[in-house]
């Protein structure tokens, strides 16, 4: 049988996240029942919506039956988050008929032939930078969802090197979250809830710029010791049997077989580069212009869309071979679209049953007999609490922000500490939570199941959690500020 072009989703996987979400679901429509509705007014501020912190009040149960719990996710598409779901369901479906294209066509085996030949077999330098450099565009710039044309790449990359799905989603998704929530000037998180503090903008970069390498280091190790054990015996990855037939593909490609490939398609070799330079533009350009940083998603999928399908129109491949691709493409990945839906509705659910606000207020009252560090320790727990519901970083700011920062000056944390306990808890929890897109759409780009992810980064994110405590306790014990 043929092999089909580009990501896949396996039955087992998208079932296995169908069951899970289905049960978050269920677990949401719960809460509305056990806990009190509640809310707090809202206020425009420099054309933002955000929290009166002294507003809270409980309110009558809004009449939300449990029916519609099951059509929370059709609900989520004309809800108020609808433009960004559609824009991210968009992004996905280009994202599949443009690396479907450039796998059909050759194209990416070139372009892996040219990057391991570059490094000249030095695998481990080359699994050192390219993490380095995800990390380093998710401290610097807030990119995060728009890394994803690149995981089948970076994934596919491993399998040639001897490793796993995995190590692929470590080198590139995973990285690119240390970098986001190690954050050094990313705009969405340390830019939006500095601004919403009165700091100075970007102020304390020394201070963020030695957690970044800490980080980095805890990363490094941890991936780095991962791909010798599995390089020294392939059994022992908990993917093994599921990547038999991605290592098949790519394990046992020869370097010159990949180089050759690419040698009759530099017409499509010089469109996908020019391509992928605009892709680089919009990315360093968005974090600074908001006109592209609101479309910076759209805009990327839409330039790696016509990048990947013109690249392949002109590799020589017949044109029936690319329209199959592109078909094959859709099919493969169109199964993340119901689980999307899903993840989505589960703050959808929270939302309509009024206890949203309600969660806050009660966990805002805990901070009143909290220590510094103990307070910043609960600003840490809320924004992972809170994450679990809404995943965008900047719009979690303004909806907590307004109610920690009182609460901080009022128990002696500094708002800089406040800020940095935020972007922890914001940033480190998206790719641990089965309700963000983003995660949902990498592994269904893969063949790793949820469960697996889990168990294979837990320990990660024990180290990681470990040394952020250590820093805000830092924090405290220097008052990290200005203020």
């Amino acid at each position: 049988m043929e092999e089909k072009a580009g990501a896949q989703i396996s039955t087992r996987a998208f079932l296995q996240s169908l069951v899970i979400l289905f049960v978050l679901m269920m677990g949401a429509g719960i809460l509305t029942r056990l806990i009190s509705a509640g809310s707090y007014a809202r206020l425009e501020v420099d054309g933002r919506e955000v929290i009166d912190a002294q507003s809270f009040q409980h309110i009558p149960a809004p009449d939300y039956p449990v029916w519609r719990w099951f059509t929370a996710p059709l609900e989520v598409l004309w809800g108020p988050d609808s433009l960004t779901i559609i824009t991210i369901i968009i992004f996905l479906l280009m994202v599949g008929v443009s690396f479907a294209v450039l796998d059909k066509s050759g194209l990416l085996k070139a372009a892996l032939g040219r990057i391991v030949s570059a490094f000249g077999g030095r695998k481990y330098l080359l699994l050192s930078v390219i993490s380095l450099f995800f990390m380093a565009i998710g401290a610097f710039f807030g990119i995060f969802e728009e890394v994803v044309p690149l995981v089948p790449l970076i994934v596919a990359l491993s399998y040639l090197l001897g490793w796993d799905a995995l190590v692929g989603l470590g080198m590139s998704i995973l990285a690119t979250n240390m970098g986001f929530s190690a954050a050094i000037t990313n705009p969405f998180t340390i830019g939006v809830a500095q601004k919403l503090a009165d700091l100075p903008l970007f102020s304390g970069a020394g201070f963020r710029v030695l957690i970044f390498l800490v980080i980095y280091g805890i990363f490094i190790f941890f991936l780095t010791r991962y791909a010798r054990r599995i390089e020294r015996n392939p059994q022992a990855s908990p993917v093994y049997v599921e990547d038999q037939t991605g290592r098949a593909k790519y394990g046992q490609l020869k370097l010159e077989e990949m180089l050759a490939s690419g040698s009759q398609t530099g017409r499509a070799s010089i469109w996908l580069l020019i391509f992928m330079v605009l892709i680089l533009v919009v990315l360093v350009a968005g974090p600074f212009i908001p006109a592209i940083s609101s479309f910076s998603l759209p805009i990327v999928g839409l330039l790696f869309f016509i990048g990947g399908l013109g690249a392949g129109l002109l590799s020589g491949s017949p044109r029936a071979t690319v329209l199959k691709a592109v078909k094959e493409g859709l099919l493969g990945i169109a199964p993340a679209i119901p689980l999307i839906l899903m993840a989505a509705s589960i703050k959808h659910i929270v939302a309509q049953g009024g206890i949203l606000d309600t969660i806050l207020h009660s966990a805002s009252q805990l901070f009143t007999q909290a220590s510094p560090f103990v307070a910043s320790l609960m600003i840490y727990l809320l924004a992972l609490l809170i994450e679990f519901f809404i995943g965008s970083g900047s719009a979690k700011a303004f909806l907590l922000m307004p109610i920690l920062l009182p609460l901080a000056d009022l128990v002696g944390v500094t708002r800089q500490i406040a800020v940095t306990a935020y972007c922890f808890g914001d940033g480190f929890s998206n790719l641990a939570y089965p309700t963000n897109p983003v995660l949902l759409i990498c592994l269904g780009l893969t063949v790793v199941s949820y469960p697996k992810w889990l168990r294979w980064t837990l320990p990660l994110w024990a180290g990681v959690v470990a040394a952020t405590i250590l820093f805000l306790g830092i924090g405290v014990m220097i008052g990290f500020g200005p203020f």
